[in-house]
């Protein structure tokens, strides 16, 4: 495979390359360009179907429906310098709106549904936009921090327009006459140029909004499948997986089916069933809820050909049952938003389960020490990443975007890992996530992976909790799997015979949630678990479960 060469070392430097990499289209092509022609190229093609709403799309409404979004936006005389507001789920005409965006060249700043009142005014008081898209869900919240901001910006609803005000019905929009001679804009600043912006997963303050370079980078190779293929994720456009999903469904001519409601396992299952699902794309806390259901047993998955997630650690559990109940390729990706790529991928689960692969063509990887040295293979260190193109950085933050990127374009991830003797990335931890108890370095993840061993166990999330005689004490949130009965004592004992260490007991206690806290984008959030489980603490009144004698 072409996108996957075979990994080479370059001992003196201590770094590993995936090879050159070469683009799918012509490459003087924006994106836009590139939707643009091949969905005028195939028109009659299911190009989207809405599990929930109950429609269909071919390519040429899609087509249509962009351009006229497109048209009236250049009617609101909004150019490539101006920002789009997101804030919506994978509804029917979100595809519209995001296409239109491309066709103008004109960059995109998403947000999650989720987020609170404060971090919707921060964000978008970094990036100003003129026209904000949202469902009807987030419309009052929206307007709010439109009208503080004083942004003065026109607000879309997406679904479930409210009654008065003064917002706009997608709907309408999609009345807009389409501007005559119509053609995708050129990018002014070629391909360096801002297509979208994102969210960092803000598991540590409030998000980033992360620039994304308008480059054919985005689009895989790996996951091109067949004009006849059905793809499938759960991640809205704040999230680099959906926004790379939804260029594939226009760049390779696939079907993508989507999905408005909350994750729901057995929903899932029934929609692979029924539209035969080829491609899956994950994040691992979704992937622990399908293991878990009880309707997994029972679905057909044979459909699936490719099953890629990523994002954060997933168990090796969870993962094998995935893999036993699929006949196609399981394949753990791994990347930072900021790469504005995908970074490595194993599409060799069997050979080396749990890693998350190789570089893939056009990037490097390298480990360093806490001084900035590279390491060679099987020693644990930072990970760095590196895929020479432009970054724009955080908008609105050169500070931070300094702090993640060296003078070399190496981007640090504040990951902690090791590349085996063949070429294979092993994530170990997150850097920032090192507790010391009694000024011996550990890392949750040790706990993590002994607790994921318990047949009961379906999720789990260890944080340390700070004491001032011993330092970060271990504490867990533990999600028993469904039907099981799991008591924090269960818990307790079974990290006490399986760690001999002192240090790595849970020496804060364990409780029992029914899910764990988790970012926007539904990465389990350390800090979110924490504060849940020092207000459990608070209302009892007492210590939890501990083994502090």
């Amino acid at each position: 495979m072409s996108y996957m060469p075979e990994v080479t070392y370059e001992d003196e430097l201590k770094v590993w390359s995936g090879g050159e990499r070469s683009n799918c289209f012509a490459a003087h092509l924006s994106i836009g360009e590139v939707i643009y022609k091949q969905l005028e190229s195939n028109p009659k093609l299911i190009a989207q179907i809405s599990a929930t709403e109950q429609t269909r799309l071919t390519r040429e409404e899609v087509r249509l429906n962009a351009m006229r979004v497109a048209s009236y936006m250049r009617g609101l005389g909004l150019k490539q310098t101006d920002i789009v507001g997101l804030m919506a789920r994978n509804t029917t005409h979100l595809v519209a709106v995001a296409y239109a965006c491309l066709f103008n060249g004109m960059p995109f700043h998403s947000l999650n549904t989720s987020y609170e009142q404060d971090t919707i005014e921060q964000l978008f008081s970094i990036t100003k936009p003129r026209l904000i898209c949202c469902d009807g869900d987030e419309y009052a919240r929206v307007r709010a921090a439109s009208e503080k901001l004083q942004l003065q910006a026109t607000i879309i609803t997406m679904r479930k327009h409210p009654v008065g005000g003064d917002s706009l019905s997608i709907l309408d929009i999609l009345t807009t006459p389409i501007e005559a001679n119509f053609q995708p804009y050129r990018l002014q600043q070629g391909p360096d140029q801002i297509v979208a912006i994102l969210c960092s997963s803000g598991t540590t303050g409030v998000p980033k909004a992360v620039t994304i370079a308008n480059s054919q980078r985005l689009l895989v190779p790996l996951l091109r499948l067949s004009s006849n293929s059905m793809q499938y994720t759960h991640s809205t456009l704040d999230w680099i997986s959906g926004f790379i999903i939804l260029l594939h469904a226009g760049a390779f001519n696939t079907t993508n089916v989507i999905a408005d409601n909350e994750f729901d396992p057995a929903f899932m299952c029934r929609m692979i069933e029924q539209h035969k699902i080829n491609l899956v794309f994950q994040c691992p806390s979704h992937m622990a809820m399908l293991a878990n259901c009880p309707e997994f047993e029972q679905a057909d998955l044979s459909s699936i050909e490719t099953y890629i997630f990523g994002g954060s650690r997933c168990s090796l559990e969870i993962q094998q049952r995935i893999r036993s109940r699929i006949r196609g390729n399981l394949i753990f990706s791994y990347s930072i938003t900021e790469l504005n790529s995908t970074g490595t991928v194993n599409i060799h689960f069997d050979a080396k389960p749990n890693s998350v692969g190789r570089p893939v063509a056009g990037n490097k990887l390298k480990i360093i020490d806490e001084q900035g040295q590279p390491l060679g293979p099987n020693e644990v260190g930072e990970v760095c990443l590196y895929s020479g193109q432009q970054w724009s950085g955080y908008y609105g933050n050169p500070e931070e975007t300094r702090l993640i990127r060296d003078s070399q374009k190496w981007f640090h991830t504040a990951d902690l890992g090791y590349v085996d003797q063949d070429g294979f990335l092993f994530i170990e931890d997150r850097k920032k996530d090192m507790f010391k108890y009694h000024n011996i370095m550990y890392y949750p993840n040790e706990i993590e992976r002994v607790i994921s061993q318990m047949p009961n166990v379906a999720e789990v999330c260890v944080f340390g909790i700070w004491d001032a005689v011993h330092g970060d004490e271990a504490a867990a949130a533990v999600v028993k799997r469904h039907g099981s009965k799991l008591e924090p004592q269960d818990v307790l004992d079974f990290v006490n015979s399986h760690i001999s260490a002192k240090y790595k007991q849970l020496n804060a206690g364990v409780i029992i949630v029914d899910d764990l806290k988790r970012s926007g984008n539904g990465k389990t959030n350390r800090r979110a678990n924490k504060d849940h489980f020092m207000n459990v603490q608070s209302m009892k009144g007492v210590n939890l479960i501990s083994f502090n004698n």
